[in-house]
């Protein structure tokens, strides 16, 4: 089978695929066993620029559970901290930056990012694409220069964003600064990560949810935009976490398949798109089983699952994930007859 046929990128094109293809985010990770063995004593950003170690972790749910989405195992912070900003991942905490960003000098000061600074990242791809079963596809990421932006104004994970939209209303100037440099590190790693064969990607803005409509349009969708515009060759999937109320502004940042998470059903989604943009080709989603309902037993897992895939026909293409990332507690059995299932209907 040629990759083009990759049961993944034919739904992404909106086509019809021989499967429903499924993925799942965070399927390499701590719910695995062998994840577990292989990280032990090593630093989660240096596992990250191990390419043997991205190989090998990025393979490990394609063999377990028969996914047709290879997501490269990495983190959204890699290329802020390759460029040589100073920060770290705390474990139960989260990225944790040393030095906030609060004024335009410390924007200034934020690096650029240069290929060469992301070659392990270039050379995992290398050996993944020689690994790779031809129907599996490879899908690069990144982090969406707002949800970046607010860990380094916060210095980490924060529940009410307050002081990022304190600097996005209160320094519009500053704001659009601190994006304009970030849209361009996200950019320069994705496009490390293209040239070297990643045959999909998806930005990540994780935090967007926390937005309104307006503010959305205003302070994130232009940079957004310019990251997801100067990409050409391979489909693009965006996602955000609550972002039933953003859809149509997601798709219009330049995505080729809106991710949608479980707040919304997806025929909904599809409704929201359609009615926002009616002169646009019919979209394509990806989505969105609750992670929790991995918890539920298979019984519930199944009738859900059902639910979803009947939903998502509304779609021109559906590319069946969940609705945010794999639980670490997560028993992996279940997500392999949850592959088994989604490829039986």
């Amino acid at each position: 089978m040629s990759n083009l046929s990759a049961p993944l990128l034919v739904a992404a094109r909106g086509g019809t695929p021989s499967h429903t293809p499924v993925w799942f985010m965070r399927q390499a990770g701590r719910s695995l066993p062998e994840y577990r063995a292989l990280r032990q004593g090593t630093a989660m950003l240096d596992a990250c620029m191990d390419p043997e170690m991205v190989r090998e972790i990025t393979m490990q749910p394609v063999r377990r559970h028969g996914v047709d989405g290879a997501i490269l195992f990495s983190d959204i912070v890699v290329p802020l901290k390759a460029a040589g900003v100073d920060l770290d991942i705390v474990a139960g905490t989260g990225p944790v930056v040393a030095k906030p960003v609060r004024t335009l000098d410390d924007v200034r000061n934020l690096p650029e990012l240069h290929a060469e600074q992301v070659q392990p990242v270039a050379d995992a791809i290398g050996l993944l694409l020689k690994e790779l079963p031809p129907q599996v596809a490879l899908i690069g990421f990144a982090g969406a220069p707002f949800t970046l932006a607010s860990y380094l104004v916060e210095g980490g994970p924060s529940k009410n964003h307050e002081l990022t939209k304190a600097l996005m209303h209160g320094n519009p100037e500053l704001w659009h600064a601190l994006l304009a440099k970030i849209a361009d590190v996200t950019a320069a790693f994705l496009h490390a990560q293209l040239d070297a064969g990643v045959q999909a990607v998806q930005l990540f803005d994780s935090w967007a949810g926390a937005l309104s409509e307006r503010d959305y349009r205003e302070f994130v969708l232009p940079h957004s935009k310019r990251v997801l515009q100067t990409i050409t060759t391979v489909p693009r999937i965006h996602f955000g976490v609550g972002t039933g109320e953003l859809l149509p502004a997601m798709r219009e940042a330049g995505a080729d398949v809106v991710g949608v998470d479980w707040r919304i059903p997806l025929d909904e989604a599809v409704r929201r798109l359609e009615n926002a943009a009616p002169q646009l080709p019919k979209p394509v989603v990806q989505g969105n089983l609750d992670p929790a309902l991995f918890f539920a037993g298979f019984e519930a897992v199944e009738r859900e699952v059902r639910r979803i895939h009947a939903e998502g026909k509304a779609a021109a293409g559906h590319i069946f994930n969940l609705g945010h990332g794999v639980l670490p507690d997560t028993d992996p059995e279940i997500i392999t007859r949850t592959v088994e299932l989604i490829h039986s209907l």
